[in-house]
């Protein structure tokens, strides 16, 4: 199978990132890569697989982001990502939680560089699909561009990794919360195009506080592609236009009407499984954002009481409101225009 370049990504989100959310974006937008939440080795070494791995397979390109440290524990997970058909295996050496630190993962790794060669390199041996990494620029008070660099040369050469993806902030590891690492370390974007400059060879993405297309395209004058976090969960139809500006495919555009439309046999297969409605529905909130209705469309959706039922009919009832409500906002305009 052909994959697209990772010219843009969604960033994998602790429960946000679901196979849920992840089927409704790819209505959106055909090419652009989608990632995981981050799962750690345990609950797939230990837990329920199906749970923490499946996937649809109109998600292609499709990445398993995972948290860990144990080089075995993580060969063995990147060997059981390409069984069940994933097109790359990510390394989580970004999250700056307590909890993740306690397991002694995520962004605090980046302090071992030879420890996390060793565990891209483990992976690698067991298998044939690409195994990369998402990172900070740097940890706690640890300000150089140095230290980036040192750390991007150092995973590079021992471990034959060639795709970094980089927040351009620091990760403060102790007082600040994870909410509070991704919005109070400055950005410094500048690292990360240095950083392609020096290593032309290497495939770098971007990501941090990227939140609209010019800024993608400002972005990707720079580097080989960019991760958008929450804009895309927030307002997921900012990726409407994506395929044609970015990946030069001028399919048509899916109205929202039509998306709804594409994903209801996928929620209602879900709910005929036991997924409760309210798992699917939190992920398409953000589908009107910035136009008339939008919070109604919101609230109807997220009312305890409606989805108490667990219809997928519900959807699609609110879907016929924003139609009719939209239609007259624009009736009204146009008496007064």
């Amino acid at each position: 199978m052909s994959l697209p370049p990772r010219k843009l990504a969604i960033a994998p989100m602790l429960d946000w990132t679901d196979r849920f959310y992840r089927y409704f974006a790819r209505q959106i937008t055909k090419h652009t890569w989608l990632y995981t939440e981050m799962v750690n080795t345990g609950a797939i070494l230990h837990g329920n697989q199906e749970r923490h791995l499946k996937f649809d397979e109109c998600e292609h390109p499709v990445a398993l982001q995972l948290g860990g440290s144990e080089r075995n524990d993580l060969a063995a997970c990147a060997k059981i990502a390409q069984e069940w058909g994933y097109d790359e295996v990510n390394l989580n050496v970004g999250c700056p939680s307590e909890r993740v630190q306690s397991g002694a993962f995520g962004a605090c790794l980046m302090a071992e560089p030879d420890h996390v060669a060793d565990c891209l390199k483990a992976m690698q041996d067991q298998v044939s699909i690409p195994v990369t990494i998402k990172h900070r620029i740097g940890i706690d008070d640890v300000e150089s561009y140095d230290y980036l660099r040192e750390f991007v040369a150092n995973v590079a050469q021992k471990s034959e990794t060639t795709v970094f993806i980089v927040h351009a902030r620091n990760a403060i590891l102790k007082g600040l919360s994870p909410k509070e690492n991704r919005e109070i370390p400055p950005l410094k974007y500048d690292y990360v195009y240095r950083l392609k400059a020096e290593f032309p060879e290497l495939e770098i993405l971007i990501n941090g506080g990227i939140k609209t297309l010019p800024d993608t395209f400002t972005h990707l004058q720079h580097v080989d592609g960019v991760m958008i976090g929450r804009e895309a969960y927030h307002n997921p139809y900012l990726l409407a236009n994506v395929d044609a500006e970015i990946y030069g495919d001028d399919h048509p555009v899916l109205s929202r009407e039509e998306v709804i439309a594409n994903i209801m046999p996928f929620v209602e297969g879900c709910i005929a499984e036991g997924v409760p409605l309210r798992h699917i529905s939190r992920h398409i909130l953000g589908l009107y954002q910035g136009l008339p209705g939008a919070r109604h469309w919101r609230r109807q959706l997220s009312d305890a009481n409606l989805l108490k039922a667990n219809q997928a009919s519900l959807i699609s009832e609110t879907v016929k409101l924003m139609e009719a409500h939209l239609s007259r906002r624009f009736e009204q305009m146009d008496e007064i225009s």
